[in-house]
């Protein structure tokens, strides 16, 4: 009886089927500081137990995209162990802080199959959920991976593509109970620019690079327990070279965005997302952002923007596309999402 996990193919998946995903992981200090080591992480909210309290929080939670690395990490082993690519996201959202003792899973659902036309692999849509120890949903998200077949040529299922929402609403948004912004501290926050102050159109340049190193990458793709074989193993890929987890190319971008965007101190939801071009050790990631929309949420004082991220290894920063519509060769991500800051 063979005792080890191979990772599930294309034809592995059904329609409907719920995976729950090994293995619980109960976060703590050490998550963020471990966070903050990797990444130049610096908004107030996830930084500060006081700055955190005079915003109406019992304390700073863990950074959101370190509650979405948790998560993520745990649904590899079941959805793409075997993937060529993590191809896009969609309906991302938080639905709860996570706090320092919590415990966190996660579930997938499969909502969508297409086999690709060269027979070899397909595209799998999962809804993955974090669930803490009081089974409460603490987000949830939509993405799609292409994942090899075990035997190519085989039959596939008829073809069901989920249709999502282009753009989360300010409504489908969750505020986190008892937030406030009455009493924001700008000083302390690093930035005096509001909700206010930022014009649907607007680009920033958020000037400052990380460049990507081995050691840091490997470090950051255990912590979240991510066991893709890509990021790993030098023989997965003919140049020898692995592959830059993507989400560390997010929170190193977001984390960029600090300088220009102090204030946007919760990331709230996710409406599209793109790892346009690969990643690899040596590469300097930079980010410019784009003020996509902006709108007033049901608490007072608590403004959210749309923002395109991107981040780039080079190249000038506002250009995304060439004159056949695809991403330039120095483009990473795009990634579109809601934030919240103070009016």
């Amino acid at each position: 009886m063979v005792k080890t996990n191979p990772g599930r193919f294309f034809e592995d998946y059904r329609l409907g089927d719920v995976i729950h995903h090994a293995v619980p992981r109960t976060v703590g200090s050490g998550e963020r500081a471990l966070y903050h080591a990797l990444y130049p992480a610096r908004h107030a909210l996830y930084s500060s137990d006081a700055f955190a309290r005079a915003c109406g929080l019992p304390k700073s939670p863990l950074d959101d995209l370190a509650a979405f690395h948790v998560v993520f990490g745990k649904t590899v082993p079941d959805i793409s162990l075997n993937a060529l690519a993590n191809l896009g996201y969609a309906e991302g959202r938080w639905l709860c802080p996570v706090y320092e003792g919590d415990t966190l899973r996660a579930t997938s659902e499969v909502i969508g199959l297409k086999q690709n036309s060269n027979g070899k692999s397909g595209v799998v849509y999962v809804r993955s959920r974090g669930i803490n120890q009081n089974d409460d949903v603490v987000m949830e998200y939509v993405r799609w991976v292409m994942v090899r077949k075990r035997q190519p040529g085989t039959e596939a299922p008829a073809p069901v593509i989920p249709e999502l929402k282009k753009t989360l609403t300010v409504e489908d948004l969750w505020i986190p109970e008892g937030l406030s912004f009455e009493g924001y501290d700008y000083t302390l926050a690093g930035e005096t620019h509001r909700w206010g102050d930022y014009q649907i159109g607007e680009t920033i340049d958020h000037v400052d690079g990380v460049t990507i190193e081995e050691a840091e990458h490997m470090m950051a793709t255990r912590l979240w327990q991510n066991t893709s074989k890509t990021h790993f193993d030098t023989e997965q890929h003919a140049d020898g070279r692995r592959l830059i987890y993507g989400g560390h190319v997010i929170s190193m971008a977001r984390t960029l965005s600090f300088n220009g965007l102090a204030n946007a101190q919760l990331v709230v939801g996710i409406n599209a997302g793109t790892h346009a071009n690969p990643c690899h050790a040596g590469d300097t990631v930079r980010a410019w952002s784009e003020v996509l929309d902006k709108a007033e949420t049901a608490v007072a004082g608590v403004g959210a923007l749309r923002l395109r991220l991107v981040a780039t290894k080079g190249g000038e920063p506002f250009r995304l596309k060439g004159d056949d519509s695809k991403y330039l060769p120095h483009v990473l991500l795009d990634l579109d999402y809601w934030a919240l800051m103070p009016i």
